[in-house]
């Protein structure tokens, strides 16, 4: 006689065995999956093209700046504007700019129309007033008018003045036309020494 042994139950510690994947619930999964892996290649390779296309355009501003042979109509960067210390008012219009560097001389050259209390805003910063300029004076060297193509025969009355500050602080000569006593256009090159 042969005697059967009670079953054994199964033990606490198993966890129940799972169902099995339906198909409507592995399709979703894969489609998350994909999406997923989808995301953490497309995000990082779209921000590349996009930073490759800027970085290629900003190198094409800065060729098309540093190949400028005179004045552009641009602001000057700040960094430049601090440097030279030439402080553009605001308002001002019809600014353009230019940048000369060589191993004795660096030149800003600048213009710009403001009004009459922008232009004391301006010669205020520079540490200059109104009672600096001096009618008539034309201050700009030959080199610096061949340079910008700025020549001061038109209408004036024309104004200027020379600011000279110990190096390293630049050097400014400053023209003003006040042919047109509202807006009048203002002329400047400032030079550091290096």
């Amino acid at each position: 006689m042969t005697m059967s042994l009670p079953r054994q139950a199964a033990a606490p510690d198993e966890p129940p065995s799972r169902p099995a994947e339906d198909r409507r619930h592995r399709n979703r999964r894969r489609a998350l999956t994909l999406l997923i892996i989808m995301l953490l290649i497309g995000v990082p390779a779209g921000y590349l093209v996009i930073s490759a296309a800027q970085s290629r355009d900003s190198g094409k501003d800065k060729e098309a700046k540093y190949a400028a042979t005179g004045l552009t109509p641009t602001y000057p960067a700040k960094v430049q504007r601090r440097l030279y210390q030439v402080p553009i008012p605001h308002p001002a219009d019809r600014v353009a700019s230019y940048e000369t560097n060589n191993w004795k001389t660096s030149r800003l050259y600048v213009q710009f129309r403001t009004t009459q209390p922008g232009l004391d805003t301006f010669l205020e910063a520079m540490g200059v007033n109104r009672s600096d300029l001096k009618k008539g004076d034309i201050t700009f060297s030959r080199r610096d008018r061949d340079v910008t193509g700025w020549n001061f025969k038109g209408p004036g009355p024309w104004w200027g003045l020379s600011h000279s500050q110990e190096n390293p602080a630049p050097s400014q000569d400053v023209i003003v036309n006040l042919s047109d006593p509202v807006l009048p256009m203002v002329y400047v090159v400032s030079q550091t020494v290096p």
